[in-house]
C-alpha cells in the first residue's frame, strides 16, 4: 500500500507538473504552424506571418504592420521596448529592419515588388505591388532561421562559404567584419564577457530579462513572444518556479563560462556597424543582418546573437578599434558556425500585430 500510494503520488505530481508547464509535443506543432510554408499567392496576412519570424532583440517582437494600398508599412511599437537592454531603440529599428528584409523577400519571391523605402522617423515601407516572383534561397530559408544558443561543433566554414555570406549582408551604409582568426575571436569573446559580467550586476538589466522569460511551453504559447528556455538548452519549469531558478542559478560565473564555450565552439564572428548612428541606418543593418542570418540558414550554418559589447556603451570604442573601425559604432555581434537545431522561440498571431 506504501508503495501504490507513493506510484499513485508521483503519477499527480507529474500530471501537475504537465499542467503547469504544457508538453514540448505541443508546443513544437505551434510552432510548426507559424512556420508553414506560403502559399503560391498569399494575402498580406501570410506575408507578415514571415515578416514575424525575423530576429529581434529579447524576442519582444517590438513591430507593428499596417496594410495599405500596394504597401506593407513595419512600423515600432514602443510598448515592447526594452529601455535597459536599448536605452536609445537601437536594437528596436534594428529589429523592424529585420522584419522588413524578411517582408520584402517573401513579397518578391510570390509575385510582388518587395522595394524597401525607409523614412526619416524610423518607419519602413513596403511595396507589395504586383509583378515578377524571384524566389531564393534566402525565401526558403525563412521558417527554418532560428538563433541557435548552443554549442557549435568547431567545423570550419569554407572560404566560399564565407564569401557568400559576405556578399548576402551587403547593404549601403553597413559595414561587415568577418573574424575568423582565433586570436581575434578570443577577444572579442573578453569582451562578451566583460559586457554580460556588467549587465548580471545590474538589477535592471536582471528586472527586465526575467520580465521576457518563458519558462515553459504553456506560458510560451500562451504569450507568444519572450525569451523560451527550452530555446536555448535549459529546462522547462513552472513558471512560478522560474524566478527562484533564475536567482539561484544565473550566476555571472556559470554563464560567462556557457558564452565562453560557445564562442570557441564557433566558427567565426560576423560584427555589423553601421555609418552613421540614425535610424535609417539602423534599419539597414537589421536588414543586412537579416540576410546574413538566411543565408547562413541556406548554408546549413547556425547563429547566434552575442550583443553585451556593443549593449554595455563603455566597451563600444574598445571593440570598434579591435575590428579595425574606430570612431563608429558597432551594432551587433552574431557568431556562426555548424551545430545542432535547437526548438523555435515563441511568435505572436499576425492579428496581434496588425493595426488599422
Amino acid at each position: 500500500m506504501i508503495g501504490g500510494g507513493a506510484l499513485l503520488l508521483a503519477g499527480a505530481a507529474a500530471y501537475g507538473w504537465r499542467a503547469a508547464t504544457g508538453t514540448m509535443s505541443d508546443y513544437n506543432s505551434y510552432a510548426a504552424q507559424l512556420r508553414a510554408p506560403l502559399a503560391t499567392d498569399p494575402s498580406a496576412l501570410d506575408l507578415i506571418r514571415y515578416a514575424t519570424l525575423a530576429a529581434n532583440s529579447h524576442n519582444a517582437q517590438p513591430w507593428h504592420f499596417r496594410i495599405g494600398d500596394n504597401v506593407i508599412d513595419v512600423l515600432p511599437d514602443m510598448a515592447r521596448a526594452t529601455p535597459v537592454v536599448d536605452p536609445d531603440d537601437h536594437h528596436l529599428f534594428v529589429t523592424l529592419g529585420c522584419a522588413a528584409e524578411n517582408l520584402a523577400i517573401a513579397a518578391a519571391a510570390t509575385g510582388h515588388a518587395g522595394d524597401v523605402q525607409v523614412d526619416n522617423t524610423g518607419d519602413v515601407h513596403v511595396d507589395v505591388t504586383k509583378g515578377p516572383a524571384h524566389r531564393s534561397q534566402l525565401f526558403d530559408a525563412i521558417p527554418r532561421r532560428q538563433s541557435t544558443r548552443a554549442v557549435y561543433d568547431g567545423r570550419p566554414v569554407s572560404a566560399e562559404d564565407l564569401e557568400t555570406l559576405r556578399k548576402s549582408a551587403q547593404m549601403d551604409g553597413v559595414r561587415l567584419v568577418l573574424i575568423t582568426d582565433r586570436t581575434q575571436i578570443d577577444q572579442v569573446r573578453d569582451l562578451v564577457i566583460a559586457g554580460n559580467t556588467a549587465q548580471l550586476h545590474n538589477p535592471a538589466f536582471m528586472a527586465e530579462l526575467k520580465h521576457w522569460l518563458r519558462f515553459n511551453p504553456r506560458d510560451a504559447m500562451a504569450r507568444g513572444d519572450g525569451l523560451f528556455t527550452a530555446a536555448s538548452g535549459n529546462p522547462v519549469m513552472p513558471s512560478m518556479l522560474g524566478g527562484f531558478a533564475v536567482d539561484t542559478f544565473f550566476t555571472p560565473s556559470a554563464e560567462n563560462d556557457k558564452y565562453a564555450r560557445q564562442i570557441n565552439s564557433s566558427a567565426g564572428l560576423a560584427i555589423f556597424v553601421s555609418e552613421r548612428e540614425d535610424k535609417a541606418h539602423w534599419v539597414a543593418t537589421g536588414r543586412a543582418c537579416q540576410r546574413f542570418a538566411l543565408a547562413a540558414t541556406a548554408l546549413s550554418l547556425k547563429h547566434a546573437f552575442v550583443n553585451q559589447p556593443v549593449e554595455v556603451a563603455a566597451l563600444r570604442s574598445e571593440l570598434a578599434t579591435l575590428i579595425g573601425e574606430p570612431g563608429l559604432r558597432p551594432d551587433l555581434v552574431m557568431r556562426f558556425g555548424y551545430g545542432a537545431e535547437m526548438p523555435f522561440s515563441p511568435r505572436r498571431l499576425v492579428e496581434a500585430v496588425v493595426i488599422p
